[in-house]
């Protein structure tokens, strides 16, 4: 009876054993294929060696450094203070799983696709000049309508207009009029400052110079016509035009100034008499 009883004990012993070998068998492969499945991430991808991330992002500390890192290195800047997590490319190697686990326990990695494969990068935009806005040719904006994309508008670009300044008799009134004689007029230059003035009439005469205290005619000139002067040690010139009771005949008195608001330094006689300063 007692060997009995000790049969009966060892078979519920060894029945205990067994039992929790078995409910320990399906935690083996699964802790192992959860080790195995992890993705094993390069620390140095090829990405980081090619454009354009060659010279735009800094490598990981250990890595053999590229073009950008080589560079801020050479600005005193360690790799660890410059790499920003958005533009760390990583890559990920997946892991085969064994045989006899189901796909469903397996972790899917994805691979990102290298430049040459399809994805577009950012291109720094280059700027050129055209040969002839280099000779002084102006070139005028293309008149076809551009497309907004995602939005179907269509903006037609604005050209610009040039404007055509008003002429000299427009912009001011004129400081005196005086009669023609047959579209001509003689002018008497008075100097009566102590400086000497270099006076001109564009198109008929050289610089000429005019004494202080002095005055010079100037016979026969066909309207429209321009007359500078200046004085030679640089002071300011206030004119004053004087018609003549005689028909085409005026005098300029020139003066010292003392506000540069009243300076002047040409004078321009318009085919109907009008006389204007500036």
């Amino acid at each position: 009876m007692n060997d009995y009883l000790k049969l009966r004990k060892s078979a519920e012993l060894l029945g205990v054993i067994c039992g929790g070998l078995l409910m320990s068998l399906p935690a083996i492969p699964q802790s192992a294929v959860a080790q195995q499945s992890t993705p094993k991430v390069n620390p140095c991808p090829r990405i980081f060696y090619e454009e354009p991330h060659n010279s735009r992002v800094v490598v990981p500390q250990g890595c053999p450094p590229n073009a950008f890192t080589q560079q801020r290195e050479a600005q005193g800047v360690t790799s660890s203070q410059e790499v920003p997590s958005q533009q760390v490319p990583t890559t990920t190697q997946p892991v085969a799983p064994e045989q006899g686990v189901s796909s469903q326990q397996v972790p899917t990695t994805t691979q990102p696709v290298a430049p040459e494969q399809g994805v577009s990068t950012p291109q720094v935009p280059t700027r050129t000049q055209s040969p002839a806005s280099e000779q002084g040719v102006s070139v005028s904006p293309p008149t076809s309508q551009s497309s907004i994309p995602g939005q179907g508008v269509s903006v037609s670009p604005q050209v610009p207009t040039t404007t055509q300044p008003p002429a000299p008799e427009q912009q001011q009134a004129p400081s005196t009029t005086i009669a023609l004689a047959n579209g001509r007029v003689n002018v008497r230059l008075i100097n009566d400052t102590a400086a000497n003035v270099t006076y001109e009439v564009i198109g008929d005469t050289a610089p000429r110079s005019l004494e202080g205290k002095s005055d010079v005619m100037l016979q026969g000139l066909n309207a429209p016509v321009t007359v500078t002067f200046q004085r030679e040690d640089g002071g300011l010139l206030r004119a004053t035009p004087q018609p003549s009771s005689e028909p085409g005949m005026l005098e300029l008195r020139l003066n010292e100034a003392t506000d540069v608001g009243k300076d002047r330094g040409t004078m321009r006689i318009q085919q109907n008499g009008a006389v204007l300063l500036n």
